[in-house]
């Protein structure tokens, strides 16, 4: 899959549905395969995963010997909440009910792009997010990105 760019203000309707955004759906290329919607790990968001980017990620989990705790522990929190979701017809995806309550979504919502799977946030816990690393930025990319200067293309 294509790297997904962008972040989406969008509104979510009382049940709970949300209208993807035109420039995102075509990102996505086929929406068939449908989608799979977890809760993040350490942000108070969901993640949308394509269900081919899914099933990469469950190749790499399914390494894991479930005979050691952590790892076992470490499966069902991740797996928790895991729902398998669909685009209708109208273009719009169903939040289930328990994931509105996790993420503590209201009304308004953010869509941000996060390489291959896209984060659905409660916007104000969006923009809280973003403003209390905002200080720490420069750090923790340097922490990051600062020792990956082995590319060819100078960037780095």
């Amino acid at each position: 899959m294509k790297t997904l760019i962008g972040t989406y203000e969008c509104k979510v309707d009382a049940k709970g549905r949300l209208m993807l955004p035109t420039s995102l759906k075509k990102q996505f290329g086929s929406l068939e395969e449908g989608f799979v919607l977890k809760r993040s790990v350490f942000q108070p968001c969901l993640e949308l995963f394509p269900m081919s980017e899914w099933n990469k990620m469950m190749l790499k989990i399914n390494k894991l010997n479930r005979f050691v705790k952590k790892n076992n522990d470490f499966i069902r929190r991740f797996t928790a909440g895991v729902k398998i979701v669909e685009i209708d017809v109208t273009g719009r995806l169903l939040i289930p009910k328990d994931l509105v309550v996790f993420a503590q979504i209201d009304k308004d919502i953010v869509l941000n792009s996060a390489i291959n799977i896209i984060e659905i946030w409660d916007k104000d816990k969006y923009e809280n997010a973003i403003e209390n690393t905002t200080d720490d930025f420069a750090n923790l990319a340097e922490e990051v990105m600062g020792n990956l200067n082995d590319d060819e293309d100078g960037i780095s």
